[in-house]
């Protein structure tokens, strides 16, 4: 599922690995997700990661990506949630 408040983007270059790139296109074949939208993901996952180490409060944006899975179930921590609620 694609983040469901659109946010502005930039522009910007980074430099991945030769497997990076190949698996990033292999997960976008088998899921249809665009590489970009990976990335961002994972960003996405380090900034939340290391929270603790940045200024401020948490925003809106990082408050929705908590309550949302991502695409393969599992949960920004990497867990599965659990079935019993």
């Amino acid at each position: 599922m694609y983040n469901v408040m659109a946010r502005k983007k930039i522009s910007t270059t980074v430099y991945i690995t030769e497997e990076q790139n190949q698996r990033l296109k292999l997960l976008n074949q088998k899921t249809k997700v665009p590489i970009a939208e990976s990335i961002r993901e994972g960003i996405d996952l380090v900034l939340k990661l290391h929270r603790e180490q940045l200024p401020g409060q948490m925003s809106f944006e990082e408050d929705a990506f908590e309550s949302n899975a991502s695409p393969s179930g599992a949960s920004p921590s990497g867990t599965t949630p659990s079935a019993s609620a």
